[in-house]
């Protein structure tokens, strides 16, 4: 499944920039667990857990997809739709006074791609069911 690995390549070092940051504000904060009430930390672990809650589901849709011949072009929009969400909610919850348009502007990306992703499982899987 080389599309969605190539994907998951691109994702993966933006999990890691997000993670470093939950750790370098937590280093800052002196926090060890929790948020200790520190704002600037609460929102960077939402960043990361939004990530880690969506984007591991998103690709298994989405090799799952291309494990069922689901046409290339459209796993590559699938995977640009992705990572365009995720970048612009990072962005959109990371700021200090956040940017509500990037924020859901990224939800929305990132709906729209599970949405789809999970439309080409149903009909690869239907399509492949009927062949057999």
């Amino acid at each position: 499944m080389p599309i969605t690995a190539l994907y998951a390549g691109l994702l993966a070092p933006l999990f890691i920039f997000l993670s470093m940051r939950v750790i370098r504000r937590r280093r800052g904060a002196k926090v060890a667990v929790g948020d200790g009430g520190d704002m600037a930390l609460l929102r960077r672990m939402r960043v990361h857990a939004n990530f880690a809650e969506y984007v591991p589901f998103a690709l298994l849709l989405m090799a799952l997809a291309e494990n069922l011949g689901t046409w290339p072009w459209l796993l590559h929009l699938l995977g640009l739709v992705l990572l365009a969400g995720r970048v612009a909610h990072a962005y959109g919850v990371s700021q200090p006074k956040e940017t509500f348009a990037f924020r859901i502007g990224g939800m929305m990306a990132t709906f729209a791609m599970i949405g789809a992703a999970a439309a080409a499982c149903f009909f690869g899987a239907v399509a492949n069911i009927m062949a057999h």
